[in-house]
């Protein structure tokens, strides 16, 4: 019983004019009262735990919910900025499409030009055969070594435009693709071509870049399977990601807008970017190694480049999809990718199956 209860009812029984009926009304109803208070402290000692209990479950339900907060932001950026590249995909998309009609224009009349040049250098030979039937005369002379230099200007015209001829059936067939299949390819010429359609258009870019193209190609290896319309995408994204990483080193070896100046011991003359292509070949299979002397690759993202639509690159600058398309193409020609980095290098080497 409650000390305070047990209290009073001892000090009834101390009181003698109460009767005995008194006593006992008395006495049940402190013991009445007694149960009561304990059914109440029972009730308040429960309702504690229960507001204990509810505490501790708001409060990490309260985390809970800031962790999924955070969550939810993390994948509604990760959504924006795969909105944002999605979008310079498509604008890339309608580039390729008006490309494609570019060079579809120019092709036309760069036709007329080689086969008028040809034409043209077929008429000079008819006027030699005819210039050699005339008596030798300062005059025969004169125009002979006159269609001689004619000759040789229309030979130029016409190398130079079966040059371009190339580059923009190349612009074409990388535009539209082609039918899937492997056919033999010369693979060092599609490697020239490429690597020179990625320079010319990184110098033709915002941001050009001195950059020295070294070649170093196996001439033992020629014709190999290959879908070429798709590997020559694999080339132009190889060469470009190891340009824009060189304009990256170069940014930083160079002196900055501020006036900050470059590393101690640096100058702008230290730096040189350099993009080495190797072929070589190895039993039953081809080797490519693309390398660039640019920052290298931080480890913490060496396992995420070949991801889709992972980027470095700020804003919409990069759609983060060229080395996940040249790591599938690759693997849809049975090949295989690997990447070698330490800073100052990094090499991207091809593996293909004879």
């Amino acid at each position: 019983m409650n000390t305070h209860l047990q209290h009073i009812l001892d000090t009834l029984q101390q009181i003698e004019n109460l009767s005995e009926e008194q006593r006992s009304a008395i006495t049940k109803s402190l013991k009445d009262v007694d149960k009561e208070m304990v059914i109440l402290e029972f009730k308040l000692d429960r309702t504690e735990k229960v507001k204990r209990t509810t505490a501790i479950l708001l409060e990490e339900t309260i985390d809970e919910l800031e962790l999924k907060r955070k969550v939810v932001e993390e994948t509604l950026n990760e959504l924006k900025a795969t909105q944002a590249q999605l979008v310079q995909q498509e604008k890339l998309a309608s580039l390729g499409q008006l490309t494609a009609g570019i060079a579809h224009e120019i092709k036309n009349p760069l036709n007329f030009v080689n086969n008028f040049s040809e034409l043209s250098g077929e008429l000079i030979d008819e006027a030699f055969e005819e210039l050699e039937k005339l008596e030798d005369s300062d005059t025969k002379e004169e125009m002979v070594a006159i269609l001689k230099d004619v000759k040789g200007n229309i030979s130029k015209v016409l190398e130079h435009g079966t040059r371009a001829n190339s580059i923009v059936t190349s612009m074409l067939q990388h535009s539209r693709g082609g039918e899937g299949k492997m056919e033999p390819t010369d693979l060092n010429a599609l490697i020239k071509e490429y690597s020179n359609l990625a320079f010319h258009g990184m110098r033709a870019g915002k941001s050009p870049i001195n950059a020295e193209i070294i070649l170093q190609l196996d001439e033992q290896i020629k014709d190999v399977p290959l879908i070429g319309e798709d590997f020559s995408r694999v080339m132009l994204n190889l060469c470009n990601n190891a340009f824009d990483a060189m304009r990256v080193k170069t940014l930083i070896s160079s002196p900055s807008p501020e006036g900050r100046g470059v590393p101690e011991g640096r100058s702008e003359e230290d730096y040189q970017p350099k993009l080495t292509i190797r072929t070589k070949s190895d039993k039953n299979q081809v080797i490519i190694e693309v390398e660039d002397n640019g920052p290298g690759i931080a480890d913490d993202i060496k396992g995420k480049i070949l991801q889709p639509f992972f980027t470095t690159k700020k804003g919409t600058e990069g759609t983060g999809l060229g080395l996940s398309i040249t790591n599938d193409i690759i693997k849809a020609h049975g090949g295989s990718l690997d990447i070698q980095s330490q800073p100052g290098c990094t090499i991207f080497i091809i593996h293909l199956t004879l």
